[in-house]
């Protein structure tokens, strides 16, 4: 059997980072890409999506579209509509339903809806450029509704609020939830995630959908690493990134401000996550030695990544922390495991961090008081 190529590297902007993706649908795809910028990944999709092929409700509710036409059809997510096409192809009824459209106004929550649209040979009329049930919602109330028909394809947790609205209107709705979310595939590589990443050893999470986003949250908080997670957000030290804003949704509400891709595509999460390591938004020091980052897994210095241990991760992120000013040892010797009162383990970990960097007046020794890094303008100086 040949052995295929490596991947060709695209760029070393994610050279350190490992990365948390608890995404299920197109998990390989987003893995592939961000493996070319160099980042290491760890699969922890916190939900599946389970589809309803041979749900006989969806193609009861489609056999009912058929006999009475609908005027208005709401398409939500993509995935959901090509599910919904999909499963009346299975049934047979592919052709009748497509008929049943013909008179149809068609709306699109937004592209990824649009795109499916367009793939069963249709047109969307209308396309949300929020992306949001809201502005749809309004949309179409604005218009008008009162005494049309509307079918209506919701995403996996249903919960929208359009055919309250809708009936709230005076329409009649013909709801139709084409896949529902189902458990984790593997709930230990879930647990495993949300620990590893209140333990710091994660450099980025990214999201895709806002139930997943919920239940790795909900993970966390039974793990009981939420609030550590928190503060490494709060501290740049962890990045949380979401596909868009319905997504970053369950994110803000636990205090993990994401950052957000400006378009609602796997493509752009990429690159805001490439630009802000490979593009110097990430936290950073002047240092002598050139501009110094941190990974998880060791440290970015003058545009090379430098990898270090575990404990010297760790202790080079107490240094950091204090940006320049004096670290003393009894602090450093939390950052080491089973030092106990020992501060020579203090003195072997930051000779071999400095043997690792290979530049060993980067950590400076300021006598009877602790280490320093050799920053170029310390925090707190005048």
């Amino acid at each position: 059997m040949t052995e295929l190529p490596p991947r060709p590297t695209l760029s070393s902007a994610l050279d350190g980072c490992t990365i948390v993706i608890a995404v299920d649908r197109r998990s390989g795809e987003l893995a592939a890409a961000l493996e070319r910028h160099g980042a290491t990944v760890r699969h922890a999709p916190a939900l599946t999506i389970v589809p309803h092929i041979d749900d006989e409700a969806l193609i009861a509710r489609t056999r009912e579209l058929i006999a009475h036409p609908p005027e208005v059809v709401v398409a939500t997510t993509g995935v959901g509509f090509r599910g919904w096409m999909e499963a009346a192809d299975e049934a047979g009824l592919l052709d009748d339903l497509h008929a049943a459209f013909a008179g149809a106004q068609i709306i699109a929550r937004g592209p990824k809806a649009r795109g499916a649209i367009q793939q069963a040979g249709l047109t969307a009329d209308w396309v949300a450029e929020s992306e949001t049930s809201a502005e749809l919602g309004e949309y179409l109330v604005a218009e008008g509704v009162a005494g049309r028909r509307i079918a209506v394809q919701h995403h996996g947790s249903g919960a929208d609020g359009l055919d309250e609205l809708f009936e709230g209107e005076g329409a009649d709705v013909v709801s139709l939830t084409v896949y529902r979310w189902g458990p984790p595939p593997d709930a230990e590589a879930v647990r495993r995630s949300v620990l590893a990443t209140g333990a710091g050893e994660v450099d980025a999470v990214l999201f895709t959908s806002a139930p997943g986003a919920e239940e790795w949250v909900a993970a966390a908080r039974r793990e009981g690493v939420l609030e550590d997670i928190r503060a490494l957000a709060q501290d740049e030290r962890v990045l949380m990134a979401a596909v868009g804003p319905i997504t970053a949704g369950p994110l803000d509400r636990a205090g993990l401000v994401p950052l957000v891709a400006d378009r609602g595509r796997l493509g752009s999460l990429v690159r805001a996550v490439v630009t802000h390591f490979g593009g110097g938004r990430a936290p950073s020091l002047d240092t002598s030695a050139g501009r110094i980052e941190l990974r998880s897994s060791g440290a970015v210095l003058d545009g090379r990544f430098i990898p270090l241990s575990r404990t010297g991760a760790d202790l080079l992120g107490v240094l950091f922390d204090a940006g320049g000013s004096v670290v003393s040892r009894q602090a450093l010797q939390g950052a080491l495991p089973r030092s106990g009162d020992n501060t020579h383990a203090v003195e072997m970990a930051v000779a071999r961090v400095r043997e690792a960097l290979g530049i060993p007046d980067l950590i400076k020794t300021v006598v009877k008081r602790g280490y320093r890094l050799n920053v170029l303008e310390p925090v707190g100086a005048d």
